[in-house]
Formats: structure tokens, sequence, C-alpha cells
């Protein structure tokens, strides 16, 4: 069985999220960056390149990175949540590397998604 993941989360921790990439490759996972967003290019086309890796039908998991940031602890930014809302729109297994963040919380649990709480392990229980 192939094993694929989309990787989503503020470009601030690009850092991190390039190391929660390495772990699951080692996992045996085909990781999906946000990768335009990595390059630089415009947010818009950006954005759109990695809504189409969301929503594609061989991407049945999508990993959210959400570290502290800027203090804010667990952050998922407005770009990140979109990306959240499309992947429960198109019925994909969400995960979040860390705890919920609470002014998403009620949307997050309503959503099922699964809180990983720092454990990467647990994403193959899951």
């Amino acid at each position: 069985m192939h094993k694929r993941i989309v990787l989503c989360g503020s470009m601030k921790v690009k850092d991190k999220i390039l190391e929660v990439k390495d772990c699951l490759e080692k996992k045996g996972y085909e990781v999906l960056l946000p990768k335009e967003c990595l390059e630089g290019l415009p947010k818009n086309i950006a954005s759109r390149k990695h809504f189409e890796r969301i929503i594609d039908s061989n991407n049945e998991k999508v990993l959210i990175v959400n570290e502290t940031k800027d203090n804010i602890e667990n952050y998922i930014g407005p770009n990140t949540f979109a990306e959240i809302s499309c992947a429960f729109y198109f019925n994909k297994k969400i995960y979040l590397l860390n705890d919920y963040y609470v002014p998403y919380i009620d949307e997050l649990v309503g959503w099922g998604t699964i809180n990983l709480k720092g454990n990467l392990d647990k994403i193959d229980e899951k």
C-alpha cells in the first residue's frame, strides 16, 4: 500500500514542516508539500496548487503542522484553516500535529480532526 500525505501550515514554521516531511518519509510516506509557498510564488498561485494536492483522490491524509508562532500555541492561520476546510469538504482524514488551536476548536472537533499531540507515530494508528 502506497501512503501519501499532504502537509499544510504557516510558512513561518517551514523548518518544522520540512522536519516533519523527513520524519514521515522515513515512515514510508510520500509527502506532498506546499512547495509553491516554500518557493515564494504569489499567494493566489501557490494556494490554488496546494488545494489541488489536497483534493486529489490519491491523497487521503492531510497533516496540519500547527506549531507555536509568535507566542501563539498550536497556531493555525487563515490560509491553513481554508486548507482544512477544503480537506474536510473532500472527506480527507485531517491530522493536527499539535493540540487544537482554541479559536477554531469548535470546527476542528466538529469536523473530526485527529489530534496527534506532537506524536507522529500515532498517524499510522488512526
